[in-house]
């Protein structure tokens, strides 16, 4: 799940109370019986989930101390081999890597007997990271004090995504220690590369018996820890989608300027590719950098409905925009726009944003070089009803176009957008599911962030798509990245409360109409 922000408006309630995690589910039509039945199971969820909480903690600190990073081919094999025992010793059956044209997948299923059967989707990689930056080894996964928040897990990977992940396989866990069968099938499904833009995801998800077992689930989500200080949490009806790629300009590809770096004072009469790529850059957006203008970008467009844009404003009503910018370490929104203004084009433009840029001599004092190759590293998030195919057909039409038929542009990954209904059972299931636990929950109409869910949501699997969990972590993709396991804010859930709210999710679904 690499890069998914969210937003949490102020809200008064009290997750930490065993009174609202253990006091039974909102069965719809399910009858006394039914309800008495599935309070006294989440009691014993709850003992079965606290007794093992010391056990759930180590499962994640020892994930992460596995990192499996497909962009530096580090540990894939290990990292697949290691889902596989996290889902077997979780109950999964004829679990299973599932081979693609770059790294695996892992697939399993576990058949409880239930009328309904919920896909769960997981990542086992995990971002780059530079150890000098942490202030925690960041593979040694130790518990640290975040003040406001309580004690949390800090490592790479531990909120992106494998906390949240391991606090779903806990619920399992305790079920199991409980005695007690999930009220849904279950279908899960993982991969290696949803860090480098899940290339050769569709190709593992549609291989005929996977493809067969998700056709069968009323919808599925990728566990997720995004409660803000106040508590509350989003529903995603969609997310935009995103290519993520490199710009490269090289005096070999160009036929002017080095094919290496070479001594600076030459620039007087040598061509310099770095500039080159800036000024290709440069056509790619308006003079403020804020809207794209490759030709045809937005053609395909769909903007926000009436619908869309209220459920924005509401939202807006209840977030604190000064805490977020605090957050980001900003002062003002682009055009300097008003908040709810803000927010509906944070959920309406499509985006073009340069990651990073690379060329020549990057290390301490001068080094005083003209370099021969020059990369912008950049991702370009894709709103409904663009594709990934559509976008990357556009840049290169408009490159050449510009006369820049030198830069290369080489996609390393991407997927399309998705929509999800407010009408499906997933998403019914998880406002009901937020309700029982007290957690106000938004509906958001599309995360600004991206996930591989279009595979999906798009033919031939065509399931509605997601993400749920409660309990909150921070620093996906960025130094100090920590997941709280033990909660000192009553508004937030720790990872009892989390492992609790997966077993709701799973109620729910079970008996929502």
């Amino acid at each position: 799940m690499s890069d998914t922000p969210s937003h949490h408006p102020d809200r008064r309630t009290m997750l930490r109370s065993a009174a609202l995690l253990g006091s039974g589910m909102a069965l719809t039509g399910g009858g006394g019986a039914a309800l008495a039945a599935a309070e006294g199971e989440m009691a014993r969820i709850r003992k079965a989930a606290e007794s093992n909480r010391d056990a759930d903690i180590k499962r994640i600190q020892d994930w992460i101390k596995l990192p499996s990073i497909a962009a530096e081919n580090l540990n894939m094999a290990e990292g697949a081999a290691y889902m596989v025992d996290l889902a077997k010793s979780a109950g999964f059956t004829g679990v299973t890597t599932v081979p693609s044209d770059g790294y695996p997948g892992v697939f399993g299923v576990m058949d409880n007997g239930a009328k309904r059967t919920l896909g769960i989707y997981f990542m086992y990689d995990v971002k780059q990271f530079d150890p000098a930056e942490w202030s925690s080894p960041p593979l040694e996964a130790r518990i640290v004090d975040k003040p406001g928040w309580g004690k949390a897990i800090m490592g790479r990977g531990a909120v992106n995504q494998k906390g949240p992940e391991a606090t779903f396989l806990a619920t399992l866990h305790a079920m199991k220690k409980a005695g007690v069968k999930p009220p849904v099938n279950l279908v899960l499904l993982c991969e290696g590369e949803e860090e480098i833009g899940s290339p050769n995801f569709k190709q593992i998800a549609t291989r005929p018996d996977v493809l067969a077992a998700l056709k069968k689930c009323e919808g599925i989500f990728i566990p997720a820890s995004w409660q803000g200080a106040n508590g509350e949490v989003q529903v995603n009806l969609g997310s935009k989608g995103v290519i993520e790629l490199e710009l490269v300009a090289s005096g070999t590809k160009w036929g002017r300027g080095p094919k290496g770096d070479i001594h600076s004072s030459y620039k007087a009469m040598v061509d310099s590719p770095t500039w080159r790529l800036v000024q290709a850059l440069q056509t790619l957006v308006t003079p403020d950098g804020n809207n794209v203008a490759i030709g045809g970008w937005s053609d395909n467009v769909r903007p926000l409905t009436t619908r869309e844009k209220a459920l924005i404003a509401e939202a807006a009503k209840g977030m604190d925009e000064a805490q977020m910018k605090q957050a980001f370490g900003v002062t003002h929104w682009i055009d300097d726009l008003p908040f709810d203004q803000a927010l509906v084009r944070l959920a309406q433009e499509p985006t073009a944003n340069i990651e990073g840029l690379v060329a020549g001599y990057t290390g301490p004092g001068g080094k005083t070089v003209l370099p021969g190759r020059a990369v912008a590293k950049m991702d370009f998030r894709l709103v409904p009803n663009q594709t990934r195919a559509e976008a990357e057909a556009k840049l290169r039409a408009h490159l050449d176009k510009n006369g820049f038929t030198d830069i290369e542009a080489n996609v390393s990954g991407g997927y399309d957008p998705t929509e999800v209904s407010e009408d499906s059972r997933l998403i019914k299931a998880e406002l009901a599911a937020y309700a029982k636990l007290g957690v106000k929950a938004n509906l958001n109409p599309r995360l600004a962030g991206s996930w591989p869910g279009a595979v999906f949501t798009a033919p031939p699997v065509s399931i509605p798509a997601g993400h749920f969990g409660i309990g909150h972590g921070s620093g996906a993709h960025a130094p100090d990245e920590y997941y709280v396991v033990e909660s000192t804010n009553p508004k937030v859930a720790g990872i009892t409360e989390a492992t609790l709210g997966y077993a709701e999710i799973m109620y729910q679904l079970a008996s929502v109409r």
